[in-house]
């Protein structure tokens, strides 16, 4: 999946000499999170966050800041006085997994997203959390299996292959690496239909081949082993 589909397009931006009590005020109205910041030209030349925002207002707590004096102060604060410079960008034909990288790698909210210098949108961590979402069925509900596996070809498909004869039908299959086992990876599969069997006879039926390590049932986690 790539980040147009996911991207939160119609962003609200600010431009470099935008007041930072501006943008104080569209952040607790619109509860946004990322302004990209744009020159005159439209080009993208930082980002401002929530943090940058909170960290230049001033403390309730120090009675001599002047918070309420216009025209000088806090007034007097840009965008530009405060934006991160030159901020990580992705396109938006980049894949998703690539841009979840990316913000753990970097510790950041929020990517501008751009294609060539056109501003198309901005993808975020909540982003993320709705593909993954998505991406993993665990809105549609459903029981989800924990599956170790020999970090080789074959195990997988044989696995998927049996599913498939006992005529139950997979809603969605995540793989990973076991980083308790080496030369392992683990299969989570969420089932979205297991036809006429019980959710026993299906484990009885698994555990004959694989090594289970769990499964998820109505919210509920039974650890095998």
């Amino acid at each position: 999946m790539l980040v147009r589909d996911w991207m939160t397009v119609n962003v609200l931006s600010l431009g470099v000499n935008s007041s930072v009590m501006d943008a104080a005020e569209i952040l607790h109205e619109k509860n946004i999170r990322q302004f990209p910041v744009l020159d005159r030209k439209g080009k993208l030349v930082g980002i401002v966050s929530d943090r940058d925002i909170r960290d230049a207002m001033p403390s309730k707590f120090i009675p001599s800041d002047n918070i309420s004096e216009k025209g000088g102060g806090l007034y007097t604060l840009t965008a530009g006085d405060i934006m991160t410079m030159d901020p990580i960008s992705v396109t938006s034909d980049m894949a998703m997994d690539a841009v979840a990288e990316i913000l753990v790698k970097h510790r950041i909210g929020g990517l501008p997203v751009l294609d060539g210098e056109e501003l198309k949108g901005i993808i975020t961590q909540a982003d993320v959390l709705r593909f993954l979402c998505a991406a993993s069925g665990s809105m549609r509900g459903g029981t989800q299996f924990g599956i170790r596996l020999p970090a080789r070809p074959g195990p997988l498909s044989d696995l998927l292959i049996d599913f498939k004869e006992m005529g139950i039908a997979f809603d969605s299959v995540f793989t990973a690496h076991d980083h308790n086992e080496p030369g392992s990876r683990n299969a989570y599969i969420r089932i979205e239909d297991m036809g006429d069997k019980s959710l026993e006879q299906v484990l009885e039926a698994l555990q004959q081949k694989f090594e289970i390590l769990f499964y998820v049932n109505e919210g509920i986690t039974v650890d095998i082993s």
